[in-house]
């Protein structure tokens, strides 16, 4: 008998564990990922549809339920779209519950995005510089603020819409590394635009694949 006392404190404990797993399940939700491939089609995605449609895709293949993805992608000229008006408003975690930012303004300045962290959505690390081959170059087509560029000399390959030799593409740097130390190097989302045009063999010669970074809205 004068053990049910302690018997019946062990119980509340039980479920306060049961409930600080269950939140902690909630919080490291992925929620952010780098496409572990990308359309194949160099930087034509089939516009911001069809750039969406693959991130939700690559998510759900990956177990991903219940939310909605979308593509850090900007876009130009009339109703052009801002890539940090698309992704809600945080916070993201990569698969492995690593937080990658709280909200749009810590995305922005001083977020935890580097070769680390920046998972695909199977939870891999992404290649970098000095990987064989080096996979650094995430398409973005936004400003560091994750603004648009103005109308004119083309930062996303005529929308998203462009594989061969004209056009170009806003890149950034996932793993924060570059030909040397300058704030573009070490920039996630504004580096340096494409060489050669908008074609995967374009996009491969500075040192990417065709890949784009994936929010969860919700």
């Amino acid at each position: 008998m004068g053990k049910l006392p302690a018997l019946t404190l062990l119980v509340p404990a039980a479920l306060t564990f049961s409930l600080m797993q269950s939140a902690s399940a909630q919080e490291a939700k992925m929620g952010f990922f780098i496409t572990s491939a990308g359309t194949g089609r160099g930087a034509d995605l089939g516009g911001l549809e069809g750039a969406d449609k693959h991130c939700q895709n690559l998510a759900e293949a990956a177990g991903s339920t219940g939310q909605t993805w979308r593509a850090y992608l900007s876009t130009q000229g009339d109703g052009a779209v801002n890539a940090r008006d698309r992704i809600g408003a945080g916070p993201w975690a990569n698969a492995k519950g690593d937080v990658i930012a709280k909200d749009l303004a810590e995305l922005h300045n001083g977020n935890n995005l580097n070769k680390a962290t920046a998972l695909n959505e199977k939870g891999e690390q992404v290649n970098g510089r000095g990987d064989k081959p080096n996979m650094h170059d995430i398409l973005t087509g936004a400003q560091a603020d994750g603004t648009s560029f103005a109308a004119g000399e083309d930062r996303t390959c005529g929308n998203w819409t462009l594989s061969g030799a004209e056009g170009a593409v806003m890149l950034g740097h996932h793993d924060r590394m570059g030909l040397d130390d300058s704030g573009p190097a070490k920039s996630w989302n504004m580096s340096h635009p494409s060489r050669g045009g908008c074609s995967l063999d374009a996009l491969k010669g500075t040192g990417g694949n065709g890949l784009f970074y994936c929010f969860a809205v919700n």
